[in-house]
């Protein structure tokens, strides 16, 4: 198995479910065994670490932490965000990660594929890794949201073919 580009990497993971935190350290370390995982359980405890330190990738949760409020801190800092959620799950606050320059959305119910999403974080550009999310997750969104839910985000994202990222 090839190296993860995680490996090494600085990241900030904020949910306020300590089992969430804990899937999410086990498939990082288990895929990225040098990676830096901190695990904060609450919007100050992140607030103060996204001031302080500086990191490669902040994944965070939408509700219970203000996840909105901190994506806004984080892409201040210039820091890659990847949102998660499972009570947000829904075309308005994929939209809304979108517009706040977070780099991917992703559901609690994919935790268990969540490196190969991590990575891509990592690996592409905004556009370019926003195409790869929502090709993945396609099939997923389709039968979670409704059935317009390209159309309501107004995230044409089959139309960015210019952008490669092979």
């Amino acid at each position: 198995m090839a190296e993860s580009i995680l490996n090494g990497s600085r990241i900030l993971a904020v949910d306020d479910e300590p089992d969430v935190l804990a899937i999410l350290e086990d498939e990082i370390l288990g895929a990225a065994p040098e990676c830096k995982l901190e695990k904060v359980t609450t919007y100050e405890e992140a607030a103060k670490k996204l001031e302080s330190k500086t990191y490669d990738l902040v994944i965070l949760d939408i509700m219970g932490v203000r996840g909105f409020d901190l994506l806004d801190l984080a892409v201040k800092k210039n820091f890659r965000v990847a949102m998660l959620t499972a009570h947000a799950l829904n075309p308005e606050a994929l939209k809304r990660s979108f517009e706040m320059k977070a780099r991917a959305y992703l559901p609690k119910e994919k935790l268990g594929e969540v490196v190969p999403f991590l990575e891509d974080v990592l690996k592409y550009e905004y556009l370019p890794g926003w195409r790869r999310v929502l090709e993945k997750l396609k099939g997923f969104f389709d039968n979670k949201f409704e059935s317009d839910w390209e159309k309501k985000t107004g995230l044409h994202w089959q139309e960015w073919h210019k952008w490669k990222y092979e």
